[in-house]
């Protein structure tokens, strides 16, 4: 009768340390659960893959800051330039994809207009594509590349948009850097009615 009753008692220690056991198992594993969750599924870059900045967004970026402006006209007749100055600042936003650029110009006769520019690049392509609208019009500017970049200047051409006005006119574009950066200069070239290029408008920003 006593070995039965040891017997029992052995029994139901073995009972108890299983039951502790499984407790203990199912504890440790919704601890592991908490600490590692499941990584959610981004679906839309099945869709949309991510790009990042390339060499374009590297040379976009020497244009950020606080610039003065001198912009100036040049009548497609001749004659001398309308003039104007103003105050630009730019800057990279979407992390460092575009640049954001926002002018304030002030004519001769005292009247004021503003002016915002996107630019971007894309580093498969090698290929900056811009837009631009202001205060003076409804319409957006398109512009774009058609050569990849050369490290040195952006070339754009005008990209006629179904349906908008002040695209016929096929024209080109180029910005490049002097004086160690200091002076960013773009200059806007029109075709004339002697088939040539000539200088339309040009922007010449200067650090502050």
């Amino acid at each position: 009768m006593r070995a039965f009753r040891e017997g029992r008692r052995a029994a139901a220690g073995i009972g108890l340390a299983a039951a502790l056991a499984v407790l203990a198992a199912a504890a440790a594993s919704a601890q592991d659960s908490k600490a590692t969750p499941a990584a959610p599924k981004d679906t839309q870059a099945q869709f949309e893959p991510p790009g990042g900045p390339g060499a374009g967004q590297a040379y976009l970026k020497t244009f950020e800051g606080e610039w003065n402006v001198v912009r100036n006209f040049y009548p497609p007749g001749g004659g001398a330039p309308r003039k104007a100055t103003g105050d630009c600042s730019q800057k990279m936003v979407q992390d460092g994809r575009f640049l954001e650029s926002d002018f304030t110009f002030r004519s001769e006769d005292g009247k004021t207009s503003t002016g915002t520019g996107i630019s971007g690049f894309d580093p498969k392509s090698g290929l900056f594509t811009t837009f631009w609208f202001d205060s003076r019009s409804t319409d957006f500017s398109v512009r774009q590349s058609h050569e990849p970049f050369d490290g040195k200047q952006i070339v754009l051409y005008s990209v006629a948009l179904e349906g908008s006005h002040g695209q016929g006119h096929s024209s080109r574009t180029v910005s490049h850097l002097e004086d160690g950066g200091r002076k960013l200069i773009h200059q806007q070239f029109n075709q004339g009615p002697d088939g040539k290029e000539h200088v339309l408008m040009e922007l010449i920003l200067t650090k502050k």
